[in-house]
C-alpha cells in the first residue's frame, strides 16, 4: 500500500487514482437497446464519481471508468495507485468482478456509494470503506492517508451541506457516449415512503446547492460542448417549492434564455407537483420536459399502508393530465405486491396506465431495501428471505408476500403484457400523441441523434419488427396530423423496442 508519512510533502506528492463505475445489467432503465438507435453506449455519467473527483486533491492524477461505456482494462489498474469504486445494489455483480481484478493485482481499493454504505459489512475485503457522503466521509480518509494509517471504515450519522459540495468534474466524462448528463441540487425527502431507503441514506430534510452553484454546474456542462438533455437527480425536485419557485427556477429561467435554451430538463418530483400552477409555470419555462412521478399504486389502502400519503385523497389522473397540460411528459413509477393489494389490483394498474397516458411506466415488484422501513417490519414478521437485487422488475422478490405467490407473479405478468405488448403499447402512444401538447420552449427540436434513430427505427421498427403495422399508423397519422411530434412519436417507439427486449420471456 502506498503511504504518506510525511504531511510536509503531501501537497507536491501526486497519486493516480482511477474511478471505476461497474456495469449496469439490462434493465428498464437502463435503455440499452432504445441508446442502440442513437449510438449512445449508456444514459448518464457516473454524477457520484466526478464529484468525489473533484473532492480529491487537485494535484492528483484522476481517470474515470465507466464500464458501461468502456471496458475495464489491465493497464488502467496497472496505472493506479488507488481505485476508488463506487456502485448500486443493482451493480453487484459487475462491482464482485472489480473486486477480483484488483484484488489479482494487489491494488488498494476505496469503496462508497449506496451498495457499500448499505451492505459494508458483506465487503470485508475492501481496503477502506468511504461510506454514507463523501462530503463529510472522505476528507477525514485523505487526512488518515497523508498521516500513513487509513482506517478500513469511515461513517457519519450527520448530513452534509450541500453548500460546500464542489463543482463536479465534467472534465473526465466522455460525453459523447452518453444521452444525458446530469446534475444535483438537493438531498432529502420530506415524505417518508415505507419502501424508500433515500430518507435512511439523505434525511428528510431538504438540503439544497445554491442557486449559483447550480448556474456553475449548468455552465460546466454547456462548456463541454453539450447540448441536449440534463437530468436533475434529485428524488424529489419540488421538495422545497418556495426556494424552488422563488430562486432556482428564475435562475435558471435566465440563464436558459441568455443560452437560447441549450438543454431539455428532466427531473423527479411528487404528484403535488399538481397542487402548484405557478410551479409547473415556472418548470417549462425554464426548460422541464420530461417528470417521473411515483404513482404507485391506485389502491388506497397500500397506499396508506406504505405511507405514501401524498398520493392519497386526490384523483391521480387528472393530476397526471393536468401536468401533461403544462407541457410536461410524465414518466411513472407503480408497484405490485403490497400487503393490501386485491387481485383486482391488476386490472386496475392497466386501466391507470391506458387513462393517464403515461408511456414509460415503470412496473414492478415490491422490494425491501436493508435500510428501510418495509425491511425492518418484514425482518420482524419473519418475512425476509435474501436480499434485495436493485431490480424490481426482474420478477424477484426479497420477501414473502401476502397475496399467494404464483397469483401476484401470473397477475404481474398480465400488466406487462397489456401495457408492453407492441399493439397495445403503440396504441397508448397515439393516444397520447393526440393530445399532448409540449410547451412552446420544450418543443422537441430535431438533432442529429432524431435523424439517426428516425434512419435506425426506420428499418428496424417498420420493416423487420413484428409489429411494424403499428409503427407505421403511429409514424404516418403523426406526420400528416401533429408533425411537430413527430420526434416524440419516434422517440417513443424505440422506448417501446427496448421495453419489449427486457420483457421479452413475458411478451
Amino acid at each position: 500500500m502506498l503511504k504518506i508519512s510525511d504531511t510536509s510533502i503531501k501537497k507536491t506528492i501526486t497519486m493516480n487514482i482511477l474511478l471505476v463505475y461497474p456495469k449496469y445489467p439490462d434493465t428498464f432503465w437502463s435503455f440499452k437497446h432504445a441508446l442502440k438507435f442513437i449510438s449512445k453506449k449508456a444514459v448518464n455519467p457516473p454524477l457520484g464519481l466526478i464529484t468525489i473527483s473533484a473532492l480529491l486533491p487537485e494535484n492528483w492524477h484522476k481517470k474515470l471508468i465507466d464500464m458501461n461505456i468502456e471496458k475495464l482494462r489491465k493497464k488502467d489498474l496497472q496505472w493506479a495507485d488507488y481505485v476508488f469504486i463506487s456502485a448500486m445494489n443493482i451493480q453487484l455483480e459487475s462491482t464482485m468482478e472489480v473486486i477480483e481484478k484488483c484484488h489479482s493485482l494487489n491494488k488498494v481499493m476505496v469503496g462508497g456509494g449506496p451498495l457499500f454504505t448499505e451492505e459494508f459489512e458483506n465487503f470485508k475485503s475492501i481496503h477502506h470503506l468511504v461510506l454514507n457522503e463523501a462530503e463529510l466521509t472522505l476528507p477525514a480518509f485523505l487526512k488518515d492517508l497523508e498521516l500513513g494509517n487509513p482506517k478500513h471504515i469511515y461513517q457519519s450519522n450527520e448530513f452534509a451541506k450541500l453548500t460546500k459540495t464542489p463543482l463536479p468534474d465534467y472534465a473526465l466524462v466522455k460525453t459523447a457516449k452518453y444521452n444525458t448528463m446530469n446534475l444535483q441540487w438537493t438531498r432529502g425527502c420530506p415524505f417518508n415512503c415505507e419502501f424508500c431507503d433515500i430518507t435512511a441514506l439523505f434525511g428528510h430534510r431538504v438540503r439544497m446547492k445554491t442557486k449559483e452553484q447550480i448556474i456553475l454546474e449548468l455552465e460546466a456542462i454547456y462548456h463541454t460542448g453539450w447540448r441536449k438533455n440534463v437530468f436533475f437527480v434529485d428524488d424529489n425536485f419540488i421538495g422545497n417549492r418556495t426556494i424552488l419557485k422563488t430562486e432556482l427556477l428564475p435562475a435558471i429561467i435566465e440563464w436558459m434564455d441568455n443560452k437560447n435554451y441549450p438543454f431539455r430538463f428532466s427531473t423527479e418530483a411528487s404528484i403535488n407537483l399538481a397542487d402548484d400552477d405557478q410551479l409547473m409555470d415556472l418548470m417549462t419555462r425554464a426548460g422541464f420536459s420530461t417528470v417521473f412521478i411515483g404513482i404507485e399504486t391506485t389502491e388506497l389502502a397500500s397506499l396508506e399502508e406504505c405511507g405514501k400519503t401524498q398520493n392519497t385523497k386526490r384523483n391521480m389522473i387528472q393530476n397526471v393530465h393536468k401536468i401533461q397540460d403544462y407541457g410536461l411528459e410524465v414518466n411513472g413509477g407503480f408497484i405490485l405486491g403490497f400487503d393490501h393489494d386485491s387481485p383486482k389490483v391488476f386490472q386496475k394498474q392497466i386501466d391507470f396506465i391506458r387513462n393517464s397516458g403515461i408511456i414509460s411506466a415503470m412496473v414492478g415488484l415490491l422490494n425491501a431495501p436493508r435500510r428501510t422501513r418495509l425491511y425492518k417490519r418484514l425482518k420482524k414478521e419473519g418475512r425476509i428471505i435474501k436480499e434485495t437485487s436493485g431490480n424490481n422488475t426482474d420478477f424477484s422478490l426479497n420477501f414473502i408476500p401476502k397475496m399467494e405467490k404464483q397469483l401476484l407473479m401470473d397477475g404481474y405478468k398480465r400488466v406487462i403484457k397489456e401495457i408492453y405488448g407492441g399493439k397495445e403499447y403503440y396504441e397508448r402512444v397515439l393516444v397520447f400523441i393526440k393530445r399532448f401538447s409540449p410547451n412552446n420552449r420544450n418543443k422537441t427540436k430535431i438533432t442529429f441523434s432524431h435523424i439517426l434513430a428516425f434512419f435506425h427505427s426506420f428499418f428496424s421498427l417498420g420493416f423487420i419488427d413484428s409489429h411494424r403495422y403499428h409503427y407505421w399508423k403511429l409514424f404516418f397519422w403523426t406526420l400528416i396530423n401533429r408533425p411537430k411530434l413527430l420526434p416524440l412519436a419516434i422517440t417513443y417507439s424505440v422506448y417501446g423496442f427496448h421495453f419489449r427486449k427486457v420483457f421479452k420471456n413475458v411478451l
